[in-house]
């Protein structure tokens, strides 16, 4: 099955569960047939379906960007802070990673967390995707760059970093070395950043930018993992950087706690502090 198959697509509806396919079946193939053979824009598709009295059909026809996240995920949450800071208002549905939504699983096969399904069909199922389409619609923090130096973070921090700090969390699973020799693996890293914060406060050099956002998470992460001994750890301007992070009023707006999303609860917008149409 293609992956980037909209979810209006009817090869897809058999994908999902019998009630869910009673639910959305019928306004699934309107909206496909308006679609397809009259080649009609989704808004002239939704005004068709307000003067016949079809019910708005929330996956396919969503008014806005429906965002699948994990709170703890640092993926998810760099996108979190993308969409937050860029203010763009999206459809929050929050999922436990061990009982996924076949929701989510239609719409991105992988089905790990950030998912942004946007009114189009089309899905952004990578955090820098996410990123990179809530930049451009609006950016305010100035946090966009082609900047090659920010790409190298990037790079390092999803590959060197995320690596070794996925055995340093869980050692125990990862018995041929030791905790500590992970934590010196993921600390080169560290090392790096360091070095850089002697010359600027950010990774992005003068300002913060993308670099910034992308690897905060998960610098996060390895802090948390034995917080004696990062307060003592020989990085202080690595620690200055993450206390800004994390004693922000931005990182603290996408942190905040929901309920797992079910298909029937009320919708949950995100921003929090957006008001709805």
């Amino acid at each position: 099955m293609p992956a980037n198959l909209p979810i209006t697509h009817p090869r897809l509806l058999f994908k999902l569960r019998p009630p869910i396919v009673l639910k959305i079946a019928l306004p699934a193939l309107i909206f496909w047939s308006l679609k397809h053979f009259l080649n009609l824009k989704n808004t002239q598709i939704l005004a068709v379906l307000a003067r016949l009295g079809k019910p708005s059909y929330r996956i396919a026809m969503q008014a806005r960007p429906i965002l699948y996240s994990f709170r703890r995920c640092p993926y998810a949450i760099r996108s979190r802070m993308a969409l937050a800071a860029a203010n763009c208002v999206v459809e929050l549905r929050e999922v436990v990673l061990k009982d996924k939504p076949a929701e989510l699983t239609v719409v991105s096969p992988k089905a790990t967390v950030p998912v942004l399904v946007l009114p189009d069909g089309q899905i952004l199922d990578e955090s820098l995707d996410i990123i990179d389409w809530a930049l451009d619609h609006n950016d305010p923090l100035n946090w966009a760059t082609k900047d090659a130096g920010a790409a190298k973070w990037i790079q390092r921090c999803d590959g060197e970093l995320k690596t070794w700090l996925d055995r340093y969390k869980y050692a125990d699973r990862c018995p041929e070395a030791s905790a500590e020799h992970y934590r010196q693996q993921a600390e080169q890293t560290l090392r790096h950043m360091e070095n850089a914060f002697e010359a600027h406060r950010w990774l992005g050099g003068s300002r913060a930018n993308i670099a910034d956002v992308a690897v905060f998470p998960f610098v996060r992460q390895f802090a948390a993992v034995e917080p004696h001994w990062w307060a003592q750890a020989p990085y202080p301007n690595v620690r200055v950087w993450l206390a800004f992070w994390l004693d922000s009023a931005l990182f603290a707006s996408v942190m905040k706690k929901y309920p797992r999303w079910e298909p029937k609860q009320p919708i949950t917008l995100f921003p929090a502090q957006s008001v709805p149409d």
